[in-house]
C-alpha cells in the first residue's frame, strides 16, 4: 500500500498530527485541525516534501537595534578600513600575494588586540609555533598576551575555540585546513568552502570575530571558490609591489563600513608602519616637472589621494606596438588613446605607450581619464606640465569631460600639499577652494588645445 505522508496541524495550538481528527489533542479546541499544503512539489529525497518546520519571528524595518560595539587595536589604518574597529562576531578574509606581508600584519594587529582587552587565538596552519615566535620577536611582540597554536584539523580548531572561547581567533590560512568529512586534498575548493563555512557558522553563533587568511591567485583572486568571500562579511585585499616599501589594505566588501576604503602600511625591518598621509607618500621622491609625469587628485574609499601618472611614448621597432599598464586597466588606456585619435587627430599608431602609477598604487576611478591623457600628451609632445597642477576628470567616448564626485575634498588635499592649481571638468563643484586656481575644460579637444597648444 502507498504510504500517507500527509500531515495535519491545529489552527488553535500548532500541534501536529498524522491524521485528522474533529478535536485537537493538545488544546482541546474542536474543528481546529486542518490538512498542512506541502512546501514544495516532487519527491521528499529531492525537495522538502510536506515536513514543516517552526515559524520564525518576523520583525519591521523600525525595529530600533543599538550599533554593534567596535574595538579599536591602536592601528589607525586598519581600523579605518575595518570600518571604525573590529566588530564581534564578525568574518574577516584578508587575501594577498605570497610574501606582501599578510601574516605579518595581523600578528601585530593580534597583539594590538591583545593589548586593547581582546582574549586572542592566532593559529597557524602554514609555519610552525617556533617560526611564529620568531617574526614576534622581530616585530618586538613576544610580551603581547596572544596564545598561539599550530593545527590544520578543522575539528580540532573548532573544539579548541568552542572550549576556550576566545574573542578573535585568527586562521591563518584557510587553505591549510582540512576538515576530515570531506574527501579531497588541504587547498581544494571542496575543502576550502567547507573550512570557510565551518568557520564563519562558529563566528556568528558564538560571537567571536574570526580573521581569515587566504593566499591569492594569478589573476589576483582569492584562491579557491568565490563563495567565501560571499560568506563572509568583510574582504580586505593587501596589495603592494615587491620593489616598493608601500603596501596598501584595501577593502573590497564590508558590511559594517564603506567599501572601497583603504589603509597605507608602509614595510620597514621592525614591521608594518602606518602612513598617515599618504598622498606626501606617493609623491616624496617625484621629481622636477617631466614630460610625461602628472598628480592625479583620486579618491580611495572616504579618503582623498594623491597620485603620480607616468608616461612613457616612443617609437615602436615592432609592427605592433606595445601598450603596457602598471596600477590602472589597460582596457580604459585603449580607450583614451582611440578618444585621442579620433576626436583630437592625435595618432599613436607606430608608438609604444608605456603607463606606471608611481609607488605600486592600483587606481580605478574613472576620474583619472583626464590626468591619464595629460600625461600621454606630455609624453608625445615632450613638454612638461607645471609642478604645481593637479588634474583629474572623466572623459565620455564624445570627448566631452564629465565631472566627478568630491571635487572639493581632491583641491583641499591638493592645498595641503603644496598644489596651488588644478585642471577639472567645467561642471565641477569646487566648493570653497579659496588660494586654488582652477581652470575648468569642457571638452577634450579644447584641453588639449590650451594645455598643449595643438587640437
Amino acid at each position: 500500500m502507498a504510504k500517507n505522508n500527509n500531515s495535519y496541524s491545529c489552527n488553535a495550538c500548532g500541534a501536529v498530527f498524522t491524521k485528522w481528527s474533529g478535536r485537537c489533542d493538545g488544546c482541546g479546541e474542536w474543528n481546529t485541525i486542518v490538512e498542512d499544503t506541502p512546501l514544495s512539489a516532487g519527491p521528499a529525497k529531492k525537495s522538502l516534501g510536506s515536513v514543516r518546520g517552526q515559524g520564525i519571528i518576523l520583525t519591521d524595518l523600525s525595529t530600533e537595534e543599538t550599533p554593534p560595539p567596535r574595538t579599536h587595536c591602536g592601528l589607525g589604518e586598519l581600523d579605518r578600513v575595518l570600518g571604525g574597529g573590529l566588530v564581534p562576531g564578525s568574518a574577516i578574509l584578508v587575501g594577498g600575494d605570497p610574501g606582501i606581508g599578510k601574516s605579518t600584519l595581523l600578528l601585530q594587529a593580534a597583539a594590538r588586540f591583545a593589548e586593547a582587552g581582546l582574549d586572542t587565538v592566532y593559529v597557524s596552519g602554514e609555519e610552525a609555533s617556533a617560526q611564529v615566535r620568531m617574526r614576534a620577536q622581530r616585530l618586538g611582540l613576544t610580551k603581547a598576551p596572544v596564545r598561539l597554536a599550530a593545527e590544520t584539523n578543522l575539528r580540532n580548531i573548532l573544539t579548541t575555540l568552542d572550549a576556550e572561547r576566545p574573542q578573535l581567533a585568527i586562521i591563518d590560512s584557510i587553505q591549510t585546513m582540512w576538515a576530515d568529512n570531506v574527501d579531497s586534498a588541504p587547498g581544494s575548493v571542496s575543502q576550502v568552502r567547507a573550512a570557510a563555512h565551518e568557520l564563519t557558522t562558529f563566528a556568528k553563533t558564538r560571537g567571536i570575530s574570526v580573521i581569515l587568511v587566504g593566499h591569492v591567485t594569478k589573476e589576483g583572486q582569492i584562491a579557491g571558490p568565490r563563495v567565501v568571500e560571499h560568506m563572509v562579511d568583510t574582504v580586505l585585499y593587501f596589495e603592494g609591489e615587491r620593489g616598493h616599501q608601500f603596501r596598501i589594505l584595501r577593502a573590497v566588501k564590508n558590511r559594517f563600513g564603506p567599501a572601497d576604503e583603504i589603509g597605507v602600511f608602509e614595510m620597514t625591518g621592525g614591521g608594518l608602519s602606518e602612513v598617515g598621509n599618504p598622498s606626501a607618500l606617493f609623491l616624496s621622491d617625484r621629481e622636477e616637472p617631466a614630460p610625461g609625469s602628472v598628480v592625479f587628485a583620486g579618491i580611495e574609499g572616504t579618503r582623498p589621494v594623491l597620485v603620480e601618472f607616468q608616461a612613457l611614448v616612443a617609437p615602436s621597432p615592432h609592427s605592433q606596438p606595445r601598450r603596457s599598464v602598471l596600477g590602472w586597466d589597460g582596457g580604459r588606456l585603449a580607450m583614451i588613446l582611440a578618444v585621442l585619435e579620433a576626436r583630437c587627430g592625435i595618432p599613436f599608431a607606430g608608438l609604444d605607450v608605456y603607463l606606471n602609477v608611481a609607488g605600486g598604487m592600483k587606481i580605478s576611478e574613472p576620474a583619472a581619464d583626464l590626468a591619464v591623457a595629460a600625461a600621454l600628451l606630455s609624453a608625445r609632445e615632450d613638454a612638461a606640465l607645471p609642478k604645481d597642477t593637479v588634474v583629474f576628470g572623466e572623459i565620455s567616448l564624445s570627448g566631452a569631460l564629465r565631472p566627478v564626485g568630491q571635487t572639493e575634498n581632491r583641491l583641499k588635499e591638493a592645498m595641503k600639499l603644496g598644489f596651488n592649481a588644478a585642471i577639472a571638468p567645467s561642471r565641477s563643484k569646487t566648493g570653497t577652494a579659496d588660494g586654488m586656481r582652477v581652470q575648468k575644460m569642457t571638452d577634450l579637444p579644447g584641453f588639449v588645445g590650451e594645455i598643449f597648444g595643438a587640437g
